[in-house]
């Protein structure tokens, strides 16, 4: 059954029901490079981004089937609800309403945006349709969670004769948004060298004598070609590059009242003062600079690559920027091959536990960057399929039973600096895989399942809620 909420009573109404959101092999019948990598704005791909592109589908789909909305209503619950304000949920509902998406919307105009909503109490429906809007009494945060997932929306249209619609979406971590009662999309793509675990992964990379990267360059054939998929990877680099560059210029204290203050343009400073880069030291103070450069720009709301999550924007960035900056005979191959790698091993945590951090706790978040990260760093280093399976157990192995419990509901404390740790560790994991021979006692796929198992065992006020942890220990200023 479905919902329907008045007077803050949950009743069911008759829309297909969902016990719980597909996992597993059959949950994503192939997974893109595009889907692991997607530029967009902060504080968070499952809070913002998700919800945004939850709302601009509803109206959307509203308004192509010729249902003329007198008034739109909706409404956030669980993670969404709890954490929903500090993570500009209710903005990014707004700005999707109005027909905003998180790749094209302009971060310098969502401010004149949302005040013209409020001022006029109006809105236009996906661009397209004016009608009034309260964001006070059609934008509501509810209580309790929704059956098939932490982060669920209900949106409701109200049409002139009498009756209304109905639409419950689901943000399910990395920025994708399901709707309750649809379909899953099943592609008929056919990949080259299809794999559903580690284990297949490594098995096609020795029948075929292919690189990881290789193998999912020949499946995003499936997509499009070569030269196209290189210049997705380039325009991701450079959107990485770039928020490490905005983040290490920009001032000033971070936006929700924690009062933070930006740090990344005074440790660039004090680094440059400190002249060539010779000091050993200044490698992982680079990075970490780097790490934190970027989310501190995620915090601000400002333009960063989800890879594979908002919340861990800043570590691939970070490892990458390192990879560049300290690796002799570095290459723009290089970087695809990390970006590629990287990916792959994406793909196996979307497929085979969640990304989310409202399932899974940070380790699904930062926890996943990071063994993607030490992944992508070990093949652009030269590491064989063995050691860089080898490299993304490592960064995985030492994140498992990582919470997500972010003060005053922010992606700022510890967030922000969890990244850094992240990025240190990828890089870490990389070297230490490296200086191996690929034998080793844990496999990926079993850090992976043991992630997931520990994330289903962690308690809700874990993951994403705010209701434990440093959320409630420390007093907010």
């Amino acid at each position: 059954m479905g919902l329907f909420v008045a007077n803050g009573t949950i009743l069911t109404l008759p829309v297909p029901p969902v016990t719980a959101l597909p996992r597993g092999e059959d949950s994503v019948a192939a997974v893109s490079v595009t889907e692991l990598f997607t530029i967009g704005i902060g504080p968070s791909s499952s809070h913002t981004v998700g919800p945004m592109r939850a709302a601009k589908a509803f109206a959307v789909e509203m308004l192509d089937t010729g249902l003329i909305p007198v008034r739109v209503q909706a409404e956030l619950f669980g993670s969404l609800s709890l954490t929903g304000r500090g993570h500009h949920s209710d903005r990014a509902v707004l700005l999707g309403l109005a027909g905003e998406t998180p790749e094209t919307i302009d971060p310098d105009a969502v401010e004149g945006l949302l005040a013209r909503i409020g001022e006029t109490r109006r809105i236009t429906l996906d661009g397209r349709h004016a009608m009034d809007f309260d964001p006070e009494a059609d934008l509501l945060f509810r209580p309790g969670f929704l059956p098939a997932h932490p982060n669920g929306m209900v949106f409701t249209a109200f049409l002139s004769d009498g009756s209304s619609v109905v639409r419950r979406f689901y943000s399910i971590g990395g920025g994708a948004i399901r709707m309750e009662g649809a379909e899953l999309a099943r592609t008929n793509r056919r990949l080259a060298y299809p794999f559903a675990s580690g284990a297949e992964l490594l098995e096609r990379t020795g029948d075929t004598g292919l690189s990881i990267a290789q193998i999912v360059r020949a499946n995003e054939a499936a997509w499009r070609e070569d030269a196209e998929t290189d210049a997705f990877l380039d325009r991701v680099r450079d959107a990485m590059v770039g928020a490490i560059d905005r983040g290490c210029t920009a001032t000033g204290i971070l936006p929700g009242g924690l009062k933070v203050q930006r740090r990344a343009q005074a440790i660039k400073q004090k680094l440059l003062d400190r002249g060539p880069r010779t000091d050993p030291s200044l490698v992982f103070e680079w990075v970490s600079l780097w790490a934190l450069a970027v989310n501190e720009e995620n915090a601000a709301g400002g333009r960063v690559v989800t890879a594979p999550t908002n919340g861990a924007a800043g570590v691939i960035p970070a490892v990458l920027r390192y990879y560049e900056a300290f690796v002799h005979g570095a290459t723009r191959d290089g970087v695809r091959t990390l970006l590629l790698t990287a990916a792959a091993v994406g793909m196996l945590y979307k497929k085979r536990a969640s990304i989310s951090a409202a399932e899974m706790g940070c380790q699904g978040e930062v926890g996943v960057a990071c063994s993607m990260a030490a992944a992508g760093l070990a093949a652009a280093l030269g590491g064989t399929p063995a050691q860089v399976e080898n490299a993304a157990e490592i960064g995985m192995e030492h994140n498992l039973g990582l919470t997500c419990d972010p003060i005053g509901g922010l992606v700022q404390i510890p967030c922000i600096e969890r990244n850094t740790m992240g990025a240190i560790k990828a890089i870490n994991a990389a070297y230490l895989a490296l200086h191996g021979d690929g034998r080793h006692i844990v496999s990926l796929d079993q850090v992976i399942e043991t992630m997931r198992q520990t994330g289903e065992d962690m308690k809700s006020q874990y993951k994403e809620t705010s209701l434990g942890g440093l959320a409630v220990n420390v007093v907010e200023c």
